[in-house]
């Protein structure tokens, strides 16, 4: 292949990654925004946790309708399309004068991020070659992990100076450019003498029926159920920490503002970048999958017990950084999901997976939100409550627990896939 080859198929690839992450962006942004607005809707815990939400639980549902369309009509319009609404919703947000009208368009906004994240590794999947796909799928979630940059420090910054609402209003823009750029310029697949992959011989596009025969085969499997266990327990508690409560924690906790406070969760994010191409890279290298999903549950486990006991603030910091470190970890899951099935159920795969994941973040803010409010004293500080010592280390120590829940996942996954190796080789 030739390097102008190489070179299209990462641009274009970098579209889409750069839309998704404009999508993480606004999934993790709630944390710097969580002063800003609960003095705007006089909000409590709960109702920030519900708010930050929202955008969870539509994302969360259509994880596996969107893996279903994004196999149907491709990369291309599904990703061009995810955009154009999910800018719409943006504009609502930074409009919106009640709690409802903000609830409802972060759900728009996780309406149109939902597909995403399915139509790059979609994209990846017919672009890339297969011992390319788990270092791919780290890029992916490292362009992510810098939108999640972008909604710590910078975006603090950029409310000090104009306020949220111009701020969040300007990404909108952003990403109405992107979605006309994607539909404008990416191709979903190759062209044949790329020598990339063999297309399809159906030229990529499944049937209803291939659809029907292949989510029923991807849902009738305990290793879907476990993979999506996983990502249910980390990605919920990293979304629902780097995504709303961390910033307020560490600025109640440790008494700073929350420009300092959003740098300590940027530490985060910057995990969030270097995890997942390093453990896709080392997968891919190695051969290894299972084995390392293993490891990243347990640093994860430790990163969070560690928040638990309240440390200081530099701990605090490489805490977060090494819990989303081992967040790239658990996203060999998708790799693992693609290789137990056809190139043409990539997407389906995909959407089922994350769909369970990202019901876990949609779920655990509230539930955390509750726990601060249960054991909020009553003090309010220009207008935001201040959480307590105790309220956030019960909140961690949920997190905790989930992440022991994780490690078993884990090992039962990997010990199935042992077993079927097993088997394979006897067979042979």
């Amino acid at each position: 292949m030739s390097l102008s080859a190489r070179q299209r198929r990462a641009a274009l690839w970098a579209l889409l990654a750069t839309g998704f992450l404009f999508v993480n962006f606004h999934r993790t942004a709630t944390a710097v925004l969580a002063d800003s607005l609960a003095r705007t809707f006089d909000a409590t815990g709960s109702q920030l946790g519900f708010l930050h939400a929202s955008f969870f639980y539509i994302y969360a549902t259509l994880q596996l309708p969107a893996g279903l369309v994004v196999d149907r009509y491709g990369s291309r319009w599904v990703g061009a399309a995810g955009l154009v609404v999910l800018s719409a919703g943006v504009f609502w947000f930074a409009r919106s004068e009640t709690l409802l009208a903000a609830f409802l368009a972060r759900a728009v906004v996780g309406f149109g991020g939902s597909v995403l994240y399915i139509a790059t590794l979609r994209f990846c999947a017919n672009w890339f070659r297969p011992n390319e796909y788990a270092t791919m799928t780290g890029y992916t979630v490292s362009a992510a992990g810098v939108g999640g940059i972008l909604a710590t420090t910078p975006l603090a910054l950029a409310i000090d100076e104009v306020g949220w609402r111009l701020a969040i209003l300007a990404t909108g823009m952003a990403t109405a450019v992107g979605a006309v750029a994607i539909a404008g310029v990416v191709r979903d697949r190759p062209p044949q003498s790329a020598d990339i992959v063999t297309p399809d011989p159906d030229g990529g596009r499944a049937t209803l029926a291939d659809i029907a025969v292949n989510t029923r085969a991807v849902l009738g499997e305990l290793e879907t159920w476990l993979m999506g266990l996983l990502l249910f327990l980390v990605l919920g508690v990293n979304f629902t920490v780097l995504g709303l409560w961390g910033v307020p924690f560490v600025a109640d906790i440790y008494g700073v503002s929350v420009a300092r406070a959003s740098t300590y969760v940027l530490l985060g994010n910057v995990g969030f970048v270097l995890g997942s191409p390093a453990f896709g890279t080392l997968s891919d290298r190695t051969g290894r999958r299972t084995e390392l999903v293993i490891v990243s549950a347990v640093v994860f486990a430790l990163a969070y017990a560690a928040l638990m006991f309240i440390p200081p603030l530099p701990i605090v910091g490489l805490a977060l950084f090494c819990a989303l470190i081992a967040n790239g970890g658990v996203a060999l899951v998708f790799t693992i999901g693609k290789e137990r099935h056809a190139p043409a159920v990539a997407g389906t795969v995909t959407g089922v997976i994350n769909s369970l994941g990202y019901f876990g973040a949609a779920i655990l803010p509230t539930v955390m939100g509750a726990v601060l409010d249960a054991y909020w004293t009553g003090e309010v500080l220009n207008g935001a409550r201040v959480y307590t010592v105790t309220g956030y280390r019960v909140a961690f120590g949920i997190a905790t627990g989930a992440a022991v829940v994780a490690i078993v996942a884990a090992v039962v996954l990997h010990r199935r896939a042992v077993s079927e190796e097993s088997r394979v080789v006897t067979a042979d």
